[in-house]
């Protein structure tokens, strides 16, 4: 299932990583759908901005926090393309707080973002995948396992969510489908917000000696919706220069 010809997905797929995912599946050929919350006219300037790509890029608005707007987001792709090939599930909130002050309605909100396209849509989703076939990747972080100051509540998100692939790769293995998480750490972003101590900090203790890009997580997405990858399933892939390893 090579990615180019083929439908996909990404939720807040309109800014930082999930740009970067989109523009480098438009980049191989993929057509995809923007899922945004709200951003409409961020939407419509990546769609104007990646209009040369090889795949087309379309947007719809679509909160996947609430159940109703998964429902008319996958009822729309059936309507509009028939089908689907590719589901990147990269949209996210976040809410500072720490394990000792927690804020129990926005850890709440963090879960429902989180894990909201599969606990209201995974059925209709699965159904709009061709037979034996379709993928699924998330977008997880080095929050669902280690801690990180002020990110207790994404951080319990994302771990339900590393929890909730692992399901999910057993449950639709039987359909084809395969369910993987990529996860980052803290990304290299110099060129939109300049040079950061802290990030420049966390670089030295990276093997590489620098932080991951955004186009690197892009890039194992990608790999994630190749037919060499179909082996690969309910896996975490860290993609982080390392950084963990020596953490």
């Amino acid at each position: 299932m090579s990615p180019r010809g083929k439908l996909a997905v990404v939720t807040g797929g309109n800014r930082g990583l999930g740009l970067a995912i989109t523009r480098k599946l438009a980049s191989e050929g993929c057509d995809v759908v923007i899922a945004h919350a709200r951003d409409e006219s961020g939407a419509a300037s990546v769609v104007r901005e990646l209009s040369d790509l090889p795949g087309k890029v379309t947007s719809v608005r679509a909160d996947v926090g609430v159940a109703a707007e998964v429902d008319d987001l996958l009822d729309g792709i059936r309507e509009r393309h028939g089908g689907l090939d590719i589901f990147v599930h990269n949209a996210a909130t976040y809410h500072p707080m720490t394990a000792s002050t927690p804020d129990a309605d926005a850890c709440a909100a963090d879960m429902r973002v989180a894990l909201g396209p599969f606990l209201h849509g995974i059925k209709k989703l699965t159904d709009l995948f061709p037979e034996s076939a379709g993928r699924i990747v998330v977008v997880s972080s080095l929050g669902a396992r280690a801690v990180i100051p002020g990110y207790v509540g994404l951080g319990m998100a994302k771990a339900a969510l590393e929890n909730l692939v692992r399901y999910l790769a057993v449950d639709l293995a039987v359909r084809g489908v395969t369910v993987n998480a990529v996860a980052g750490g803290k990304l290299d972003e110099r060129e939109e917000q300049g040079d950061d101590p802290i990030s420049a900090m966390v670089a030295t203790r990276t093997p590489t000696g620098r932080l991951a890009r955004r186009e690197e997580l892009a890039d194992a997405v990608f790999l994630l919706c190749q037919d060499e990858a179909a082996a690969l399933r309910g896996q975490v892939l860290t993609v982080d220069g390392g950084l963990s390893l020596l953490a």
